[in-house]
């Protein structure tokens, strides 16, 4: 069976139990203390897990600070993003999965200890490059740990590297233009998953910007999870949705946040939900307030 949304921790289980082609990444992460994921990853993680870090193998690492610090190159290492956390671009993005042993035949199952945070990063990444069977497993390592799922300490061996192929791209991404071109009309409705004090402008910890994009509506990523860590249910999912957009169309929900990253919770719970086909704008509010031609808005 193909998982291409969620999994759970006992079908996690009879994956690795059946033996059949699986990669598993620990995507687990720390905004405020970049070191602490990985070691975090070193005391405690799925047996056979990759460490994927958002800063070194999940954004672009080439190129020179421009402005507000941010990323920017050209040529064949040119970032696919703006923003704090610029995609690398697809080609790019290849080598690395290569070299950690993924392949196109492989199921890859994506979680973090970060109540999804993070692991939504990789699971829409594959989506980007091609790959359909990738599943977030629902509720992150607590939820393993809860259904008695073991845990490795220490590095894990290396895998032989492989070649994987890029194919086309099963997601949506925009950049600042189209997001600037379509502002204020019905054909894009933008939702920022940032938490309410971020988006209303009273605090702004990471960006040298507060507010947010003139329109958007905010759902705090957070609103997806129950109190066990897990999804809300599906129809759950439909509904606050449907109240948040109000009749207009879900298939013109551009999802943002601040560097791209905790967007796709918004999005996988859209997809949950029976809604599919938004976009992402992975540069997110980093990347549009980078440039003060572009409007802001606070309240």
């Amino acid at each position: 069976m193909d998982y291409t949304t969620l999994v759970s921790a006992p079908q996690l289980m009879a994956l690795m139990a059946s033996k059949q082609p699986l990669r598993i990444f620990d995507c687990s992460f720390d905004l405020m203390q970049p070191h602490a994921g990985q070691a975090q990853y070193l005391d405690s993680h799925i047996p056979g897990a990759v460490y994927a870090d958002l800063d070194q193998s999940l954004s672009a690492r080439h190129g020179v600070p421009g402005a507000h610090g941010v990323l920017t190159s050209s040529g064949a290492d040119a970032p696919a993003s703006g923003g704090r956390h610029p995609l690398p671009n697809r080609e790019r993005f290849a080598i690395w999965l290569s070299s950690v042993g993924f392949a196109n035949d492989m199921q890859a199952v994506v979680y973090d200890r970060n109540g999804g945070n993070y692991c939504g990063r990789l699971w829409w990444m594959l989506k980007w490059m091609g790959h359909a069977r990738v599943a977030m497993l629902d509720g992150g390592l607590q939820a393993w740990q809860a259904a008695g799922g073991p845990v490795n300490s220490g590095e894990e061996p290396a895998h032989f590297q492989t070649s994987f192929f890029v194919g086309p791209e099963l997601v949506r991404l925009v950049d600042a233009d189209a997001v600037a071109a379509h502002l204020g009309s019905e054909r894009q409705t933008l939702i920022d998953a940032r938490g309410g004090p971020r988006f209303r402008g009273e605090v702004e910890p990471l960006d040298p910007v507060a507010g947010h994009i003139p329109g958007a509506l905010n759902r705090p990523f957070t609103e997806n999870f129950g109190t066990d860590g897990k999804f809300k249910p599906a129809e759950q999912l439909k509904a606050e949705f449907e109240a948040l957009l109000d009749g207009r169309d879900p298939t013109t929900v551009v999802h943002q946040c601040g560097s791209g990253v905790s967007a796709v919770p918004n999005l996988m719970a859209m997809e949950i939900a029976g809604l599919p086909g938004t976009a992402l704008y992975a540069g997110s509010w980093s990347d549009w307030c980078s440039d003060p031609r572009r409007p802001t808005a606070k309240g």
